[in-house]
C-alpha cells in the first residue's frame, strides 16, 4: 500500500453516482411498494453503507478511512425528463438514480468508498428488481467531483513564489559539517515551482542572522525558511534572533507544525520555531534536523503560500 504518513489531514469530499436501468412498469411496481423482495430504497441505502465501510477489503489498495458523514439519495429517470442517461437507444427509457455524498476527515480521499456505495447500491436495486424486469442494467457509474488534498493545491500555487533559505549552524557554517536539512528544503520547495533565488550559511548568532533576513526583507523575498537553532541548546540562538525583528506573529503556522511532527515523535514538542512576516515577508524558522525540517513543511505546504495573499492585502 502506499505510503500517506506524510500527508496532511484535511476536509475530503466526494460525489458519486450510478444509474441502473429498468421498465417503467418496474418504476411503478417500486412506487406503489409492490416488490416481491419488499421495500427498495431502505435496503440498498443500507447495502450502499455496507459497501462503503468494507471498500479496503475488497479492494486491496485502499487504505482504510473513517467516512465521517455519507448520504445516499434515489431519483427517478426517464429519457424525457434526464436525455442524458439515455443516449444509448438499447437502453430501457426509464431508471433509478443513485446519488451518493460522502465525507471524511484524513490523509486520503474518500471517492473509492463512494463509488463502491454507489456500486453496491445499484447491485442491490438490481437483485431487488430481476424477479420483475429481465431488462436491467446498470451503468453511469462514475465519481462527479472531489475535494481535498491535493485537489486543492491549485488554490495556494497560482503566484509564483521567491524563496531564501538560511542555514544557522556554527558546525555548518565552520565547514566540520556537511548541511542537510538546507539542501532538503530547497529540494522540497522547488518540486513546488517556487523560485529559489537565494541560499546561505551563517554561525548560530543573532546578528549574522537578523542582518541577512532583513536583506532578503528589503529585496522583497516572499518567504524566508531558517533551518537550525529551534531547539534548546545553549547556542540555539536563531527563534531569539528571529522574534525579535519580527512584526507580526504566525502563531498558528508553528503550531500545526508540532502537532503534525508530534504525531511522529514526541521529540517535536521540543522544537521553539516561531514564525511571522516582516513588511510583506513571511519567515519560518524549522529545525535543523532533517526529519525535522521535512516534517515540519509537510506540515504547512502547499497552505501557507497562501500567506503572500494576505499579506498584499488580498484577504482569505
Amino acid at each position: 500500500m502506499r505510503d500517506i504518513s506524510r500527508k496532511q489531514m484535511t476536509l475530503r469530499t466526494a460525489h458519486a453516482i450510478a444509474v441502473v436501468y429498468c421498465s417503467e412498469e418496474t418504476i411503478r411496481l417500486v412506487e406503489c411498494d409492490q416488490l416481491p423482495k419488499g421495500n427498495l430504497f431502505d435496503v440498498a441505502r443500507a447495502a450502499g453503507f455496507i459497501g462503503a465501510k468494507l471498500t479496503p477489503q475488497f479492494l486491496s489498495h485502499c487504505h482504510p478511512v473513517g467516512i465521517d458523514g455519507m448520504d445516499l439519495f434515489f431519483e427517478y429517470l426517464s429519457g424525457t425528463t434526464h436525455p442524458t442517461y439515455f443516449s444509448d437507444p438499447n437502453l430501457p427509457s426509464s431508471g433509478i438514480l443513485i446519488s451518493v455524498n460522502a465525507k471524511s476527515i484524513g490523509r486520503t480521499g474518500v471517492e473509492m468508498e463512494s463509488l463502491a456505495a454507489a456500486s453496491i447500491a445499484a447491485l442491490e436495486i438490481y437483485d431487488m428488481l430481476k424477479p420483475v424486469d429481465q431488462k436491467l442494467e446498470i451503468g453511469n457509474i462514475k465519481l462527479c467531483q472531489k475535494t481535498g488534498g491535493k485537489s486543492e493545491n491549485h488554490a495556494y500555487l497560482g503566484m509564483i513564489s521567491t524563496c531564501a533559505i538560511l542555514v544557522c549552524s556554527d558546525a555548518i557554517a565552520a565547514g566540520t559539517r556537511a548541511d542537510k536539512s538546507g539542501l532538503l528544503i530547497k529540494e522540497i520547495l522547488e518540486s513546488y515551482k517556487t523560485n529559489i533565488i537565494d541560499y546561505q550559511i551563517v554561525p548560530d548568532e543573532k546578528t549574522l542572522i537578523q542582518s541577512q533576513i532583513q536583506k532578503w526583507v528589503a529585496a522583497d523575498v516572499h518567504f524566508i525558511f531558517t533551518t537550525g537553532g529551534t531547539g534548546l541548546g545553549p547556542r540555539d540562538h536563531t527563534v531569539a534572533a528571529v522574534s525579535e525583528i519580527l512584526e507580526r506573529d504566525a502563531d498558528g503556522i508553528t503550531e500545526a507544525m508540532r502537532a503534525f511532527g508530534q504525531m511522529r515523535t514526541p521529540m517535536a514538542m521540543m522544537s521553539r520555531s516561531v514564525a511571522g512576516a516582516i513588511k510583506q515577508s513571511l519567515i519560518i524558522t524549522l529545525p535543523g534536523s532533517s526529519n525535522g525540517a521535512r516534517e515540519s513543511l509537510d506540515a504547512i505546504l502547499p497552505g501557507v503560500f497562501h500567506a503572500r495573499k494576505m499579506m498584499l492585502g488580498g484577504g482569505h
